[in-house]
């Protein structure tokens, strides 16, 4: 979750991009093929994961949050690191987790008196580390993972769903997001592999309507003369969604998610347009931008980050940048572009 509405918090601080890491994303040439995807593990676990099994932001004075945690458990689980993987959930459950509910706590900062001073969460934090306990749960036959999965699936279910305009809208935290008849909501959370698993496993009838109208919305959200997502919608009325008012319009360091996961969740169609719009970029031989302005058309003045980069590599079928970078949301990025 980039910024909360009640609280006014921007809690990642992005490097320019550079113009190399689009190069190396669009480089065919052998050698840039990457290494074994254990060494990008092992550099991101080392870069970003402390003994405690606490992720640290480094780009954002090095805080913790839902997000993080979600990854690291992801890709320790995705490497098969069973140790760094029960870190990482034991620190997780036991400084993130809600007392009230199988919910956590967003952001951890370790320089507060209060470090989890804000209670909301992130619900694609709670997607994904609920996914990844319950994929872990079953490899490492640890039915504490499977049951505490379980429970976040449920919390998710009950307190971070609503049903409004028609459709079942998947809120990006319990608190903030609805004011009166109008939504606000961020594309970039629908996760759909975790969303898909929990279907699977919990049936249709708990998870089909989330996941169609995430769907819909998705398809709905596509704006300005390239039909891009931006970051934060809102929806005010059946049908109608439109980039949220108090946030600037971009399709920029959330939004580059949504092509990311429908990559992932084989759903490319819903990404056809960002696809066809980076395209154009790179058949011009125009460096692709950190972000747009879905409303104005303007474009930043500096590329992707070479965890966009990644993103691009894995929608479009070309290579991704050989190197992690020691950037933790662009390694992250990376991190998930190469994840099968």
């Amino acid at each position: 979750m980039t910024f909360l509405p009640e609280t006014g918090i921007n809690r990642r601080n992005f490097t320019l991009g550079l113009m190399l890491a689009m190069t190396a994303a669009c480089n065919t040439d052998a050698q840039s093929r990457l290494p074994a995807r254990d060494t990008f593990w092992r550099t991101w676990r080392d870069l970003y994961l402390n003994p405690e099994g606490r992720v640290v932001d480094t780009g954002n004075n090095g805080i913790s949050h839902s997000e993080g945690q979600s990854y690291g458990l992801l890709f320790a689980y995705k490497a098969g690191d069973a140790e760094a993987f029960d870190k990482i959930a034991k620190w997780t459950q036991s400084r993130l987790s809600r007392p009230d509910m199988a919910l956590h706590a967003w952001r951890y900062d370790p320089s507060a008196s209060n470090p989890v001073a804000d209670q909301n969460n992130a619900t694609d934090g709670d997607l994904v580390i609920a996914w990844a306990l319950g994929m872990a749960g079953q490899r490492w036959n640890r039915s504490d993972y499977t049951a505490r999965a379980a429970q976040i699936r449920a919390a998710v279910r009950s307190h971070c769903v609503i049903e409004r305009h028609g459709m079942s809208l998947l809120l990006p935290g319990i608190m903030g997001f609805v004011n009166g008849q109008e939504v606000t909501l961020n594309p970039s959370y629908f996760a759909w592999p975790a969303l898909d698993a929990f279907a699977k496993i919990d049936g249709q009838q708990v998870w089909g309507s989330v996941i169609r109208d995430s769907e819909a919305i998705t398809r709905l959200a596509r704006f300005g003369s390239a039909h891009l997502p931006s970051d934060w919608v809102v929806i005010g009325a059946p049908g109608q969604v439109a980039p949220a008012r108090d946030k600037p319009p971009r399709f920029g360091y959330d939004a580059i998610r949504v092509p990311l996961y429908a990559a992932l969740g084989g759903r490319a169609a819903l990404a056809s347009d960002i696809a066809a719009y980076w395209r154009s970029h790179l058949s011009a031989g125009k460096p692709i931008p950190a972000w747009v302005d879905v409303v104005t058309g303007e474009e930043a003045n500096y590329a992707l980050s070479a965890g966009g980069a990644a993103v691009v590599g894995r929608l479009l079928g070309s290579a991704q940048p050989s190197q992690l970078t020691n950037d933790y949301y662009a390694a992250s990025l990376q991190m998930l572009a190469r994840y099968q």
